[in-house]
C-alpha cells in the first residue's frame, strides 16, 4: 500500500483553489485514482513494511539461494523477469540450466507448498525459461526443480524435487 496525496489546482475568479486528501490505496488502483475528477495525484510516501506473506517468501528465496550453492551451484539470477512473468532462481550444475521455483508456507494446514503450483503456473516458468534460453543464447539442458519450504523459524525445512515437472505439450 501507499500513501498518496491527491490536488486540484484550479482557479476560480482569479483565486487559487486547493484540494487535498490522502489515500491509502493498492498499486493496482492507481491508475483509476488518477482519472478520478482530473486530479493531479503525486506519491508522497511508500511504505517499505513488506507484508508478513512476502517478508516470509524473501526469506525462503533467500534459505534456498543458500542451500543451492552449498551444494555446488551457481546462481546466475534471481527473480529473472519476462515481461509479466518471474523465475525465482536460474542457477547452473553439473553443465544444466537449472530453473528453480520456490515455494514457501508457515505450515502445511493447506497442503504441502509444492502442491501450491498448478498447471498455468508450470507453463507461465516453462514459458519464461524459454525467454530466458533464448535472450541469453544457452545451449545447455534445461531442469524444473521446486524448492519447498516450510516453517516460521530458522532453520526452515527444506525439500529439494529434482526434475518437479517436464514443460508440458501445449
Amino acid at each position: 500500500r501507499h500513501t498518496i496525496r491527491c490536488f486540484r489546482l484550479g482557479t476560480d475568479e482569479g483565486t487559487l483553489s486547493l484540494f487535498f486528501t490522502v489515500f491509502a490505496i493498492s498499486v493496482a488502483n492507481l491508475t483509476l485514482l488518477l482519472q478520478y475528477q482530473n486530479r493531479i495525484c503525486v506519491f508522497l510516501h511508500k511504505n517499505d513494511d513488506m507484508a508478513a506473506h512476502n517478508e516470509l517468501g524473501k526469506e525462503g528465496e533467500d534459505e534456498a539461494v543458500r542451500y543451492l550453492e552449498a551444494r555446488g551451484y551457481r546462481i546466475c539470477h534471481r527473480n529473472w523477469r519476462s515481461g509479466r512473468k518471474e523465475l525465482d532462481i536460474v542457477a547452473e550444475h553439473q553443465g544444466e540450466l537449472i530453473v528453480v521455483e520456490v515455494r514457501t508456507r508457515r505450515n502445511q494446514t493447506y497442503g504441502t507448498p509444492e502442491e501450491s503450483i498448478s498447471e498455468a503456473k508450470i507453463r507461465r516458468i516453462v514459458s519464461s525459461a524459454d525467454a530466458y534460453v533464448r535472450k541469453f543464447c544457452i545451449d545447455l539442458p534445461v531442469r524444473f526443480d521446486i524448492i519447498s519450504l516450510t516453517g516460521i523459524a530458522k532453520p526452515l525445512e527444506i525439500e529439494h524435487i529434482a526434475n518437479a515437472f517436464y514443460p508440458p505439450i501445449w
